[in-house]
Formats: C-alpha cells, sequence, structure tokens
C-alpha cells in the first residue's frame, strides 16, 4: 500500500466504491453499507466493525487495538489496526459483517 495512512484509506476506499455488488458508501464520517458505519480513518489506523470474536482474536495477537464506540453503535467490536496492509482484509470482512441483512430478511 503506502506509509500516508490517508492515501492508503483513499485507495482502499476507491476500491470499495468501484466494486457495484458491494453497496458502498463514503460520507465525512468513514464507509458504509446499507446506511451503517463499517470503518473509517482515525489518525494512522483504520477503526472497523467486526464480529466480537475476531475482534477478540486481533487484540489478543497484538494485530488491533479495541476501540470503545463513539462514531456509531457496533453491530460487534470496533478494532484500530495500524499496519495498512491488513486494512483491505478486515475492511471486506467489517463491510461483510455490517453488511449482512437482519436474521429471517432477505439478502
Amino acid at each position: 500500500m503506502t506509509d500516508r495512512p490517508d492515501v492508503a484509506f483513499d485507495l482502499l476506499s476507491t476500491q470499495l466504491l468501484n466494486d457495484p455488488d458491494l453497496d458502498v458508501s463514503l460520507t465525512a464520517t468513514g464507509l458504509h453499507v446499507r446506511g451503517r458505519l463499517f470503518a473509517y480513518l482515525d489518525g494512522d489506523a483504520l477503526v472497523a466493525d467486526l464480529p466480537r470474536a475476531r475482534a477478540v482474536d486481533l487484540v489478543g495477537r497484538g494485530v488491533a487495538s479495541a476501540v470503545a464506540a463513539g462514531r456509531a453503535e457496533p453491530k460487534g467490536d470496533w478494532i484500530a489496526v495500524s499496519d495498512a496492509e491488513d486494512w483491505p482484509e478486515l475492511a471486506a470482512e467489517a463491510h461483510q459483517f455490517v453488511g449482512e441483512p437482519p436474521v429471517g430478511m432477505d439478502s
């Protein structure tokens, strides 16, 4: 990717926005799917909403740090990851997790 977090986030955002199957939008608060925030840039870290078990695993392995919910009500747990190499994978996971329709609803 790049050493500049803002450029890395712009590249990630462009990649997600250019995929017509993903239903991603970008606002001043970050990346959204179906109107729900799933990832945003905070300083030099990507902050993403992931399932609790995945978030706990990433924090436990030192890949991420826990983040208190502040920008939006999380579906799972917010984590922050500074290594931009991990951002595409984690953003994709957060997108899928947050964008899942509620149980009993059609996808």
